[in-house]
């Protein structure tokens, strides 16, 4: 069974991580001979401008990106 991939997949996923968002959070230990040397936390919000803004995500930065270009909000 060969794997198969349609155009129309890859435009839905687009559609429903700008419309629902998706969030990923990851904690990576990067070690020298069993010595942690460095701790990351990452942590991404992949989501349409609309989605963040009604979840209070970059609401400040949104506004004055609208303001400066004339745009209002």
């Amino acid at each position: 069974m060969e794997p198969t991939k349609s155009p129309g997949q890859v435009v839905e996923l687009v559609d429903v991580l700008l419309r629902d968002g998706a969030v990923l959070a990851a904690d990576v230990i990067v070690t020298v001979a069993e010595v942690p040397l460095i701790g990351i936390q990452l942590r991404l919000a992949l989501a349409g401008m609309t989605e963040m803004r009604e979840r209070g995500l970059f609401e400040e930065w949104d506004e004055t990106l609208r303001e400066r270009s004339g745009n209002g909000s």
